[in-house]
């Protein structure tokens, strides 16, 4: 058979628009001369559509859009992902649903087995699960239709497995002749990878072509990489769609044509998961400008680059906000950063502002010492201005804090936590600086200096980060261990880190989710990022030390 692979971008809830990139593919199906067109998970509501399966509305035009796409198909076949309704009770109203469509009308519908719950996934809210899983009869073929978890349950590649079931292999052993997989399977560093393997290994192990169709594009917090792929049951790929992109790519499930996968360098990824996820989220959210400060350090000069990337540089306005502890070597790099992005540039001071409020609080404040309130008050000035421009031009402002940051309270509510979208928010310092080389690989673009002086908040006389926090090398490890891979402090410190720096950043992390709590969502790139996929309580005691 000749199985086209649709990867498609659609957005939550516009189903005018979501039709129309179903029929466009599935018409260029056509024209090609394929047997069967595929298309992603959910890809008649957009992925991941929440609470909107709570609104009785949403299912009926799901429905009525499922309708009209069997209508539209010919003899050859249209697989996309909808809400099925589920007929039994007691149980969950809708299912997550893949439609086989075929001749004017619904061939067969077969239901997802596995639903995930956990880190971003909660679809055991909204899904009735299936009860089983049967091939489906198409064209004198038996496919095995699944949906997306549904092949991450093998017990041959995952040590501990979630799940009892193992839909693919039960499918193979009905007699299945194509393992059909649709996702909406969200990207972090290193996914690819293991996607790969997992996959080349269930096609060996079931002795089935299996193929792999994924959504492309951001939703929220969330981007999904595409990259679709293909293997005969040799487990040899023969197909491998774009990264980052949406793509159209035709496989011949009996295909000896072996292809090398794509080189993958991490930088690139981050990158473009970045730049597809910011794109997204104004583009999904109808913003077409970005407002961001650029103090000069690494931060901002990244989220400008991505900004200009995604959005064109005659759509990113940047402004400095210098005080008297602003360094000239800080606003020189800003202004020469903007230069080479070609982005509109403005300078707006902050000192007279600071000393006003500072003469107002004066009154109240005595003698007391100054200390991080003066540090936060600018801040907020800062915050207050950006926000100013943000609503007299209608640009969306962006943040510029990193997750090392964030995850230690390093940054300030209502101040430079202010903003729309918390472009680097999951991105560790270390990456920061990884990415600002990768950046500048072939020119520079961002000034050296913001790559290689100390970072700064430049908030008082001689600042820099490390007056705070450990080196940001030591601080990301920890972080890693304690936030992403859920090591404790004692297994932190017995893998050789010093005991007192652990204890200290372990207890920083703790104390800061009422701050991250009120954060502007952010892109996830990692396994584990701070928002949906991480739900710590605020008022509670428990301390890991």
């Amino acid at each position: 058979m000749k199985i086209a692979l649709a990867q498609l971008n659609p957005t939550i809830g516009d189903f005018a628009g979501n039709e129309a990139k179903i029929l466009a593919a599935y018409r260029r199906g056509v024209v090609a001369g394929v047997d069967l067109v595929a298309c992603t998970e959910l890809s008649t509501t957009g992925y991941p559509p929440r609470d909107l399966l709570l609104r009785q509305s949403l299912m009926a035009q799901n429905l009525a859009l499922l309708g009209r796409l069997a209508a539209a198909t010919g003899p050859v076949g249209l697989l996309v992902g909808c809400v099925g309704e589920n007929a039994t009770r007691p149980g969950r109203e809708v299912t997550n649903a893949a439609a086989l469509l075929q001749r004017g009308s619904i061939l067969a519908t077969r239901t997802k087995t596995l639903l995930p719950t956990y880190d971003v996934f909660d679809e055991d809210r909204y899904f009735q699960p299936a009860g089983d899983n049967t091939p489906v009869e198409f064209n004198g073929h038996k496919l095995g239709l699944t949906i997306c978890e549904d092949i991450w349950n093998d017990e041959d590649f995952w040590p501990e497995r979630r799940y009892r079931s193992n839909p693919p292999v039960e499918l193979a052993a009905a007699g299945a002749e194509v393992i059909l997989n649709i996702s909406a399977s969200p990207w972090h560093l290193g996914k690819n990878q293991t996607r790969f393997e997992m996959l080349r290994r269930l096609a060996v192990k079931t002795e089935r072509p299996v193929l792999f169709c994924n959504q492309a594009g951001g939703n929220d917090e969330l981007v999904f990489d595409g990259a679709s792929l293909a293997f005969n049951g040799q487990g040899e790929l023969v197909a491998h769609a774009r990264l980052f992109a949406e793509d159209f790519v035709i496989v011949d499930t009996g295909s000896r044509a072996r292809i090398a996968p794509p080189a993958l360098v991490d930088e690139a990824l981050v990158y473009e998961a970045l730049v597809l996820g910011l794109r997204d989220y104004f583009a999904k959210c109808g913003f077409r400008r970005a407002v961001l400060g650029v103090s000069g350090g690494i931060d901002s000069a990244l989220v400008a680059c991505l900004a200009v990337a995604a959005l064109g540089a005659e759509n990113v306005r940047v402004l400095s906000l210098p005080s008297q502890f602003s360094s000239p070597g800080s606003l020189a790099d800003a202004r020469l950063l903007a230069g080479r992005l070609g982005v509109q540039y403005d300078v707006l001071p902050i000192q007279k502002a600071f000393a006003a409020v500072r003469d107002e609080l004066k009154p109240l404040f005595g003698d007391r010492p100054e200390d991080t309130t003066e540090e936060n008050v600018q801040a907020r000035l800062r915050g207050v201005l950006l926000m100013a421009l943000s609503n007299k031009f209608g640009g969306l402002l962006l943040t510029t804090g990193n997750k090392s940051e964030l995850a230690v309270g390093y940054c300030t509510l209502y101040g430079d936590m202010c903003g729309g979208l918390a472009v680097i928010s999951d991105v560790p310092k270390t990456m920061v600086y990884r990415l600002a080389r990768w950046i500048n690989r072939e020119r520079e673009i961002i000034p050296l200096a913001s790559i290689t002086k100390p970072p700064s908040a430049e908030l008082r006389p001689n600042q820099t980060d490390q007056d705070t926090l450990p080196p940001y090398d030591v601080l990301d490890a920890i972080l890693d261990a304690y936030v992403v891979r859920g090591r404790s402090a004692a297994e932190i410190i017995a893998a050789g880190f010093d005991e007192a720096t652990v204890r200290r950043v372990v207890r920083l992390i703790d104390v800061s989710e009422y701050k991250r709590r009120q954060a502007a969502p952010g892109l996830k790139v990692t396994t584990k990022a701070f928002g949906v996929g991480r739900r710590i309580p605020i008022a509670q005691r428990y301390r890991e030390i």
